[in-house]
């Protein structure tokens, strides 16, 4: 069996403050994962043993027991931020989407288009840019189809 390649040795206070944290009773699933991961590290349980007692993998084990040698306890605990930008359609944004949904269409269409709410969102200053799609995922989140002119289940 290969030597460990991060070994996590708490000192007293940290160790205490992961006992803290786990006997709380409130507070992230995931976080108390973690300070598990930890403890049962210290105590010298290798990776896979630590993968087979808690609801994790190895990879997880490993990736937290690296976070904490390299950068402490609180990159270890905390999650990171995660990838991709903020929202574009945000709840101003999808209230005016949705009045226009159900406002008459422009002159010359029958109903709206998903392509024709985005642009008109868009000419109105609303936001920068939006896709036909974030519009058909907006109206259907909040059950409005631009299309019909019942939203019952039967035809008026």
């Amino acid at each position: 069996m290969p030597a460990k390649k991060y070994v996590v040795k708490l000192p007293d206070e940290e160790r205490a403050q992961l006992v803290r944290l786990l006997s709380g009773g409130k507070g992230q699933v995931r976080k108390a994962v973690r300070a598990q991961i930890l403890l049962l590290a210290d105590e010298g349980r290798t990776q896979a043993a630590i993968a087979e007692v808690l609801p994790t993998t190895r990879g997880t084990v490993e990736r937290i027991c690296q976070r904490y040698c390299d950068h402490g306890l609180e990159d270890a605990l905390n999650e990171r931020p995660r990838c991709g930008g903020p929202r574009k359609i945000t709840m101003k944004v999808e209230a005016h989407l949705v009045a226009l949904a159900c406002s008459d269409p422009p002159e010359g269409r029958a109903c709206w288009t998903m392509q024709l709410l985005a642009d008109q969102v868009v000419s109105l200053g609303l936001v920068e840019s939006l896709s036909d799609e974030a519009v058909r995922l907006t109206l259907q989140k909040r059950g409005s189809s631009p299309g019909r002119r019942s939203s019952g289940a039967s035809p008026a």
